[in-house]
């Protein structure tokens, strides 16, 4: 099939478009979360964001024959706004699961029936990483509900700000180092380049 006539040109732009989309969303939602003290969430946020934004870049290189033309498509998109960071941890696990088990899978069959492997590809290997985004929202999620409700085990914490390691049952109200909120915390376990 002419890649110019086929459903995966319009599936590409479709899947560009929900990435590009969701990198602004987790950006808007980042916000949120600084704004409601929880900057380690912030940072999840973004650093979803970011592969969201190298998951679009992938999908639109894929389109690189077609540059300078314009492709009508039809979608829908979710509307994920709240002042709530669990709303918006909620929607994110919602949102990639429908690419992981749905929109991704169907765009890799249509792919590999129009006889486009290389993209029936990236659909797959990318719908795998959108799994890996959901379980990491769920598991702030599942983190986040530990400390509301107090069933913390001891743990060592680090503050991302300036990366003291506090160590105990609870976190300080700021870091004693740095007086950054204790929305600066994560488990030392979860923080970027730990050795």
């Amino acid at each position: 099939m002419e890649f110019q006539n086929s459903e995966t040109k319009v599936n590409l732009m479709r899947a560009f478009a929900g990435e590009s989309q969701a990198r602004n969303r987790y950006t808007f939602a980042a916000e949120v979360a600084e704004q409601n003290n929880q900057y380690h969430i912030a940072q999840v946020f973004l650093f979803t964001a970011n592969q969201e934004r190298a998951h679009a870049k992938v999908f639109y290189d894929h389109l690189e024959q077609l540059s300078g033309e314009n492709i009508a498509l039809d979608g829908t998109y979710p509307v994920n706004i709240s002042d709530q960071v669990r709303d918006l941890l909620d929607w994110a696990v919602h949102n990639e699961m429908e690419e992981y088990e749905q929109a991704y899978p169907a765009f890799a069959m249509t792919a590999e029936q129009e006889g486009f492997p290389q993209i029936a590809a990236s659909f797959r290997q990318i719908a795998e990483i959108e799994h890996a985004h959901a379980k990491r929202f769920q598991y702030i999620i599942q983190q986040a509900d530990k400390m509301t409700t107090g069933q913390t085990t001891a743990e060592q914490w680090m503050c991302l700000n300036c990366g003291h390691i506090h160590g105990g049952m609870q976190l300080p109200g700021q870091c004693p180092v740095c007086q950054h909120d204790k929305g600066y915390f994560v488990k030392l376990s979860m923080a970027p380049w730990t050795c």
